[in-house]
């Protein structure tokens, strides 16, 4: 009998109470996992493409400035006056209710949207790094710029040839509000500024371009070389403005089609990089005998020439 039951005990196969399967196997594989995590599943394959989405977007480069403060009764009251984009006005407790903190929280109330908070004086020197905010701050939301090359496809889906402004070495905010004022007045596709050593778009910008910033894209680019020469890969011309150009305003039949016009800093003009990199180096023929005009001005000139070839 002990013989058989060791022969027993040796023998493959189920065993009494078994049930025929393991123990491990008893138990189980857990709670179902969400759709986004299940192989194949049409959730999961939509979140991949939008992690894919999110990524291509981080790679062109398009992003976000940093927030910025207004300071001042005039700055605050003029910023709101010409609409630039605000999350929260701060207001001193126990200020003097003078006419234009009036003003400033009559705007408020009129646009609606906006945060409106009272702080102690120390709260806002600290916020402010001591400046004279004069007991009114105003938060300016950080600027989501544009890829370069959402300004061409903003073109495609106007059926027309790419118009753009290009800024080399502007570092004064209202030279770069000007220009975009004048884009969108002679109806270009949006502005390229490189991403260091230029002005970006802060709230001296926004109030010189008289609210078109909100219409018109600004688009910042890592390396302006790179992004121009992306642009004649694509087709359009690059027109760099100098004072001493080989071609002269009226002679340039390129202003016709599709075109990046590249503008210099007043003092240094177009950087030698870039310089070389564009098809054609115009002149603005001045008779009066000035010997340079600003980003703003030289701009207007050329996108009036152009809209006025493509009307």
């Amino acid at each position: 009998m002990a013989a058989n039951n060791r022969r027993m005990s040796g023998k493959k196969g189920a065993q009494v109470g078994s049930g025929g399967k393991r123990r491990r196997s008893l138990e189980g594989k857990g709670p179902t996992p969400p759709a986004e995590m299940r192989k194949g599943h049409a959730k999961q394959r939509a979140a991949q493409a939008k992690a894919r989405r999110a990524q291509t977007r981080t790679r062109r480069g398009a992003g976000r400035s940093a927030s910025e403060l207004v300071v001042g009764r005039n700055p605050v009251v003029e910023a709101l006056r010409e609409g630039v984009p605000a999350t929260t006005l701060y207001v001193q407790q126990f200020i003097d209710n003078d006419e234009r903190v009036r003003e400033a929280l009559q705007l408020v109330a009129e646009r609606g949207g906006i945060n409106l908070l009272e702080a102690p004086r120390p709260e806002l020197d600290r916020m402010t790094n001591g400046l004279n905010h004069q007991g009114l701050v105003l938060q300016v939301p950080p600027y989501e710029y544009a890829h370069p090359e959402d300004l061409l496809d903003a073109a495609a889906d106007e059926g027309a040839d790419p118009l753009l402004v290009a800024l080399d070495g502007v570092t004064d905010p209202r030279n770069l509000g000007a220009v975009v004022r004048s884009v969108s007045a002679f109806g270009g596709h949006g502005v390229v500024v490189p991403e260091r050593r230029a002005a970006g778009m802060t709230a001296g910008a926004w109030k010189t371009s008289a609210g078109t910033a909100a219409r018109t894209p600004v688009a910042r680019a890592t390396n302006l070389t790179r992004a121009l020469e992306s642009y004649k890969k694509a087709g359009v011309v690059v027109v760099g403005l100098a004072a001493d150009g080989d071609v002269e305003l009226g002679a340039l039949d390129a202003l016709e089609g599709p075109v990046c016009i590249v503008v210099g800093s007043e003092g240094k003009g177009l950087s030698r990089l870039v310089g070389e990199t564009c098809d054609f180096r115009v002149r603005i023929p001045m008779p009066g005998g000035a010997e340079s005009l600003n980003a703003g001005v030289a701009a207007g000139v050329v996108l009036y020439e152009a809209a006025r070839r493509r009307a």
